[in-house]
């Protein structure tokens, strides 16, 4: 019998690997079919989707306060810059290197919650996140042979995934997530739909055909997998096997496209996944240690 921990963590490893196979669908469409014509075909599939889960989950509606309109277009405009420049990085740089770049999003996001919502931010985590970042520069290695444009692009990327995050935090609780979502994948097929007017269309062969409805099943499987396990298990428990989309990422750049990473990359993503890992355990005994403080009463 699996326990819910159990559960959540084989969940969040699910999410991680739909996640990188969309990845590596898209990747094999590039030099094949346009960019702006595959975040179309994809992005119209996510959108149906989601779609119909906000609608069956009655939460597609327009009660939705001024302050949080902002913020949903703030979030569609951040979603639309992200799938732009990582689009383009991932057509661009090994697979592995474009996930090892991701994976400091939880040390950026907790960052700039300290700096931009004020939250709170101790010396330990705030040294985790300046070890983290040297083991993104150590990926992307800024001055030498490797470094290009498209390495910037997933840096930019990663920046566009903070800010999408950040005004998510910023909305009410009376805005639905799953709205939100919708909104967000609608505005991505509406905005690169426009620009694939302006580009030859390529045919679709079977082969893209069947990448494309790939990729878009496996972005919904991952969003929703990702739903589902922040209702199982502890958080705490659960949240570093987030970093498994590395394990994914080295694997699938093998297998599907022959790359492995330089060294000082492995040791730059191992560097990031570290401080990771234990930002993560050190918020999760914060926490545990404040419940078991006794509540003076008066």
């Amino acid at each position: 019998m699996l326990t819910d921990n159990t559960r959540g963590a084989l969940m969040m490893m699910a999410s991680m690997a739909a996640f990188t196979l969309n990845d590596a669908f898209m990747k094999l469409l590039s030099g094949e079919v346009p960019l702006y014509q595959i975040l179309f075909l994809r992005g119209v599939l996510t959108a149906v989707a989601t779609g119909v889960l906000a609608w069956r989950m009655g939460a597609i509606h327009l009660r939705v306060s001024g302050r949080d309109r902002w913020l949903v277009l703030v979030r569609m405009s951040a979603e639309i810059g992200a799938a732009y420049f990582f689009l383009n990085a991932l057509f661009k740089m090994p697979l592995a290197n474009v996930t090892a770049i991701l994976q400091s999003l939880p040390l950026i996001l907790t960052l700039a919650a300290a700096v931009f919502l004020s939250e709170p931010l101790g010396w330990r985590r705030t040294g985790a996140i300046l070890i983290g970042l040297v083991g993104v520069l150590l990926i992307v290695r800024p001055g030498t042979e490797g470094f290009n444009i498209y390495s910037v692009y997933a840096l930019i990327a990663v920046g566009c995934v903070t800010v999408r995050d950040l005004a998510t935090r910023r909305m009410s609780a009376a805005t639905p997530s799953m709205m939100v979502t919708f909104a967000s994948a609608l505005a991505v097929t509406v905005f690169f739909g426009g620009l694939s007017v302006f580009e030859e269309w390529a045919p679709l062969t079977p082969r893209a055909a069947g990448l494309i409805a790939g990729a878009g099943i496996m972005v919904v499987g991952g969003y929703v997998m990702s739903v589902m396990v922040m209702r199982v298990g502890e958080i705490s428990f659960i949240s570093p096997f987030r970093y498994t989309g590395m394990i994914w990422g080295l694997l699938l750049g093998w297998l599907m496209f022959d790359e492995w990473p330089a060294t000082l990359t492995l040791f730059g993503a191992a560097i990031v996944v570290g401080s990771g890992i234990w930002m993560l355990w050190r918020e999760g005994h914060l926490k545990r240690r404040a419940r078991k403080v006794p509540v003076q009463t008066l």
